[in-house]
């Protein structure tokens, strides 16, 4: 049986994506906006704009619109979607959160923790879903320990913060970007459950 492909939209370069089977990258030399569809998405649309931190953003122009459009093509083929569990992209667009069930689309929400996936920093992460029932996730890891590091993007921001955060490291720019392989892998296995015409 043929593998299906896999389109990840959004990809940063040197992303643990390059190294697995079956995917189409969409990174910025190839602008996600010209993926012409036709098999489900894992998109990873920037998120500075919609994040806790957007109002120290300096996104670049269009750079907010990826987001809304990265949910169209999750509807349109199936897939999913990752943001940070504070992002506005949820209230927004009328996104449903976590438990809160299916919406018209077929899509629910699930919150993770990027640290059960390897990433050195707690980084709670939203996934939006379409294609496939809840029930149906696969397994995913859960650690209920510390993590040694935060992502908070400059150490000028810390001393906002409450004092066991001030204690751990920050993570450079390109560590708290890209997704740990183990969370990329799952993210497609997400994707590959995705039933042909999801819409």
């Amino acid at each position: 049986m043929t593998m299906r492909e896999i389109a990840v939209l959004f990809v940063a370069p040197g992303s643990p994506y390059e190294g697995l089977p079956g995917l189409d990258l969409w990174d910025e030399r190839r602008d996600a906006r010209l993926w012409p569809g036709g098999c489900p998405v894992v998109a990873h649309p920037p998120c500075r704009s919609w994040g806790s931190l957007r109002g120290f953003a300096k996104p670049a122009p269009g750079e907010r619109e990826l987001a809304p459009w990265a949910v169209h093509q999750v509807r349109e083929w199936g897939g999913v979607l990752e943001h940070p569990a504070a992002s506005s992209l949820w209230p927004v667009l009328g996104l449903p959160q976590p438990g809160a069930g299916i919406d018209a689309h077929g899509g629910w929400t699930v919150c993770v923790d990027q640290s059960w996936f390897g990433h050195r920093a707690r980084k709670r992460t939203f996934l939006y879903v379409v294609g496939f029932s809840p029930a149906r996730l696969p397994a995913f890891p859960l650690s209920l320990g510390e993590s040694s590091h935060t992502v908070t993007p400059s150490r000028t921001l810390l001393p906002r913060l409450a004092s066991p955060a001030r204690a751990r490291s920050c993570l450079g720019p390109r560590e708290r970007m890209i997704t740990p392989e183990p969370m990329a892998r799952w993210l497609v296995a997400i994707a590959r459950l995705v039933s042909i015409g999801a819409s």
